[in-house]
């Protein structure tokens, strides 16, 4: 059983509070009905009105995502950089931020690895999301592909529609009704007759973007079992897809964390460090 302590900052129901430190509202619900809560050291069931300064404790248990190691780059009072492993989603059930408890600012698909930034509080939450908004906030990320690639700061931009139903999405050299336009940056960073490492550089950051481009543009990414083609995924004995963020500069951040501006981060994925293209 794990223990969560934290005092209101402002005066809410109770069921609202845990679900702003990252409980789903079921789980809030369960945690309540079993007086695993604690208001001022008193244990209760209701959903009541908790006023602000009010200290209160949370008796949980750990879910699947606890028994796995999460590395953390960086952390301080509001935000939390870390290096997210596969087949873990960053928001939703089970998730990063619920583990965290803390706030997704911006995603990394499933099976993306690499790093991921997270807001422990809401002012850092709008701060970090209006860096983002305004690209002010640098991040790369590198891909190993099929075949040989020669990109040498190309430039490729598009149209991306996402299909709501299925999450799929199809790439576009001209606008089509509800597209929308994207923009990456690709340079080769290693290549050989049958893979390349490519560093992309997102310019827009929209669902699916490096990986729909790259298989648009004949070098699906190894692993990618969407956009990929399964017999290369075969050929290369790929578990799982090698697209890893590997670089992220913040930037554009005022009022309380401007001291963040001007910080890089760098964290190589293993299969970059390990293996032979």
């Amino acid at each position: 059983m794990e223990k969560m302590i934290f005092t209101a900052t402002h005066t809410d129901k109770l069921l609202n509070l845990l679900s702003e430190k990252g409980f789903s509202y079921s789980m809030a619900n369960k945690i309540l009905r079993n007086k695993d809560v604690r208001v001022e050291n008193i244990k209760t069931n209701e959903n009541m009105v908790i006023e602000n300064g009010t200290e209160v404790t949370v008796f949980y248990q750990p879910d699947m995502i606890s028994q796995i190691t999460i590395e953390k780059i960086f952390e301080d009072e509001n935000i939390i950089l870390i290096n997210k492993p596969t087949g873990i989603e960053v928001e939703g059930e089970n998730s990063l931020s619920k583990h965290l408890f803390a706030f997704a600012v911006h995603r990394l698909d499933r099976n993306t690895t690499g790093l991921v930034i997270l807001a422990k509080n809401e002012k850092a939450k709008t701060e970090l999301e209006k860096a983002i908004k305004n690209h002010a906030i640098t991040k790369k990320y590198l891909a190993q592909v099929v075949g040989k690639t020669n990109f040498k700061n190309f430039q490729f931009n598009a149209f991306l529609l996402k299909d709501n139903k299925t999450s799929f999405v199809k790439i576009y050299e001209k606008p089509v009704k509800g597209a929308v336009p994207i923009s990456t940056i690709f340079n080769t960073i290693k290549s050989s007759a049958t893979s390349s490492i490519v560093e992309c550089k997102l310019i827009t950051g929209k669902t699916h973007q490096i990986r729909a481009s790259l298989a648009y543009l004949n070098h699906p990414i190894i692993g990618d079992g969407k956009y990929g083609k399964n017999d290369d995924n075969k050929k290369f004995k790929a578990k799982t897809q090698f697209l890893h963020s590997y670089y992220l500069k913040l930037d554009g951040l005022s009022s309380s964390l401007k001291y963040l501006n001007g910080k890089e981060f760098i964290k190589m994925p293993n299969w970059f460090i390990e293996k032979e293209v």
